[in-house]
């Protein structure tokens, strides 16, 4: 899958709620338009007003960006089974974003939901993640035997800063460099992730793909196994 992405989607608030659709690239931004509203950000949990303001009270926000709301959507993910080949699958995404804790403290109970659809069943990560990095792992080890997915987070090429990252987008994708990658070994010393971190290309979805996947071995680069062990 590459260019850019028209996920189906809903919006809802204390206001009621809309049908939208959420415009990606896999990369850099997401747009969507709520009420008659451009919307844009670098992930769903920061989503700013374009040009001028709403009307006061059409929507809530925290430092800029939407919250106080639900944000449900879905996007294709596809599922590579042993001996079956690849086959399409739906992801379904729930993330809400709580409201303002106070100055200095963030939102609370701020959470993400998946559930993936193949072949008419549904498999549901554990409710309440605090992003896609470990909601994808937990479903992954929640899918049948044999049953992988395959998107930029179960990548061979991809890895995490180790200071960490935000709900999605922060994963670094090295396929540029993979002779480089290949020598990854931990965090510091002359082969660890610290030291290479300028080589990788860009950043990208965890749910994103494209044509230069290739299947993350265990224990691969900093970050280690998808999934790692639960």
């Amino acid at each position: 899958m590459t260019g850019l992405q028209n996920w189906p989607g809903r919006y809802t608030d204390r206001h009621g709620r809309e049908d939208v659709v959420f415009a990606s690239d896999g990369r850099a931004r997401i747009r969507t338009t709520i009420r008659g509203v451009p919307f844009e950000g670098d992930g769903m949990d920061d989503l700013g007003a374009l040009g001028r303001e709403p009307p006061q009270g059409m929507f809530s926000f925290f430092d800029g960006a939407l919250c106080s709301c639900l944000l449900e959507w879905e996007l294709p993910l596809p599922v590579e089974t042993l001996g079956r080949g690849v086959r399409a699958g739906t992801l379904h995404c729930a993330l809400r974003l709580g409201d303002p804790a106070g100055p200095g403290r963030g939102l609370d109970a701020t959470t993400l939901d998946l559930a993936l659809r193949l072949d008419g069943c549904d498999h549901a990560a554990a409710g309440g993640h605090d992003d896609f990095e470990d909601a994808l792992h937990d479903l992954q080890r929640r899918l049948p035997p044999g049953e992988r997915l395959r998107a930029c987070v179960a990548c061979a090429w991809s890895d995490y800063h180790p200071a960490g990252h935000g709900l999605m987008g922060g994963l670094a994708c090295f396929r540029g460099a993979k002779g480089v990658y290949r020598q990854v070994e931990g965090k510091h010393g002359p082969r660890g992730i610290m030291r290479l971190w300028d080589a990788r290309t860009e950043f990208v979805q965890e749910t994103w793909l494209c044509e230069e996947f290739e299947r993350r071995a265990p224990d691969q680069g900093y970050r280690g196994s998808f999934p790692y062990p639960g």
